[in-house]
């Protein structure tokens, strides 16, 4: 189902800053090449990303999900020069691919990508980080996000992506991965440590902060 007219989404992509340089060649590469560009994060929702760094002032931002490289390129251009990305990807194509785009922007030097599950590598990394954006294998959403609240700056947020599953989570009979998704999305709104709010924009983010 379209969650927003897809009109109304045009207009939104076509009023919101194009990735120039660099970041506009890794997001061309990505829609050309891969067999599911779709996966890689819209514009709206990476300049979302970056505007919540600019105003929370985070030196710190945690990626479960490289795919391309193409979101952590986004955040670490918004960070200060001594600001870091942490990203995680388990995907041994994805991260050859994601260590070349790294290795070949102004802002690489940012991006630190570990290569391995994010399930076990989350439990090894040190807080805080300001930004938390979640977009990776959905039936693990529960687990990154009990694994992320403890690693928050004061001022963090966490954001999940793809939490409507092009709509399918309204269906309550649904089973399977939406069904995790839906459970997902019931844990973050009954999380009394955090406050939320689930956003209509493109495929459904999550985003989750301490009051």
């Amino acid at each position: 189902m379209d969650i927003v007219d897809p009109k109304i989404e045009a207009y939104a992509e076509a009023h919101t800053t194009r990735p120039a340089g660099q970041l506009a060649a890794v997001a061309a590469e990505t829609q050309e090449n891969m067999p599911a560009p779709q996966m890689m994060s819209g514009v709206v929702e990476i300049r979302l990303l970056e505007a919540l760094i600019v105003v929370s002032g985070a030196r710190r931002a945690l990626e479960v999900g490289t795919f391309t490289g193409f979101g952590a390129l986004t955040m670490a251009a918004a960070l200060p020069e001594d600001g870091e990305v942490i990203t995680l990807e388990r995907d041994p194509e994805m991260v050859a691919i994601a260590r070349e785009n790294i290795e070949r922007s102004e802002h690489g030097h940012k991006v630190r990508l570990i290569a391995g599950d994010a399930r076990e590598e989350l439990d090894r990394l040190e807080a805080p980080f300001g930004l938390v954006y979640i977009d990776a294998w959905k039936d693990d959403y529960i687990h990154y996000y009990e694994a992320a609240v403890p690693l928050l700056a004061p001022r963090g947020i966490i954001v999940a992506d793809n939490v409507f599953r092009s709509g399918r989570v309204v269906d309550e009979s649904a089973d399977g991965s939406v069904a995790v998704t839906r459970a997902f999305n019931d844990r973050v709104q009954a999380d009394e440590r955090v406050h939320n709010a689930l956003l209509s924009v493109g495929d459904g983010l999550m985003l989750a902060w301490r009051p």
